[in-house]
């Protein structure tokens, strides 16, 4: 697709391909499949994707591009880094809790993916983890976090937890809020690096 405005049977296919690949598994789900829940005829799809991997790696970038879009707009300079970090895992929580199938894809589909796939993948994830890597970085610098903690290590712990948080709460059948975790999650990793 060449960049500017995708037209709405390109979105009409992500959607279908996100209830399709959580339902089925991304191994176990066929075009024919997708473009039915799409609403489009089989053919359509190649018109905008080549193959069936090419269509969850676009829908990656268009789901975890719209997760950074949306703690961008939830973040601003006036936060604490504290403040800053729990609105990112609330935002995280929230997003998956009020979408199960991106949940289960992000949850389960990814780590079944060959190495190529999850390669572009997470490169579409690098933004995310700048923006904790940041929000860190802001708090090492404002006092507010202590001095001595590798920012690196800690961005992917606080995101790898966030990460079990979710899986937990899929394997678990949802029998709880996931964002009534956020407050707990958070405490949690600021015993380790608030001043």
């Amino acid at each position: 697709m060449t960049s500017g405005k995708k037209p709405d049977k390109y979105y009409a296919i992500l959607e279908g391909a996100l209830k399709v690949f959580a339902e089925h598994g991304f191994h176990k789900s066929q075009v024919s499949r997708i473009a039915k829940e799409a609403g489009v005829a089989d053919g359509t799809i190649y018109l905008y994707f080549k193959k069936k991997e090419d269509i969850l790696t676009s829908l990656f970038q268009e789901k975890l591009g719209e997760l950074v879009e949306k703690l961008n707009n939830g973040l601003n300079d006036q936060m604490t880094a504290r403040e800053a970090l729990h609105k990112v895992c609330e935002i995280h929580f929230s997003v998956l809790e009020e979408n199960i199938h991106l949940a289960y894809l992000t949850q389960i589909e990814l780590r079944q993916s060959d190495l190529e796939l999850r390669k572009e993948i997470g490169l579409a994830l690098k933004r995310y983890i700048i923006l904790i890597e940041n929000i860190l970085e802001k708090g090492k610098i404002d006092g507010s976090f202590r001095p001595d903690f590798e920012v690196k290590l800690v961005r992917l712990l606080i995101f790898g937890g966030m990460d079990e948080v979710v899986t937990s709460w899929l394997i678990s059948g949802q029998k709880y809020s996931l964002t009534a975790q956020v407050g707990p999650t958070i405490d949690f990793f600021m015993k380790g690096i608030e001043s």
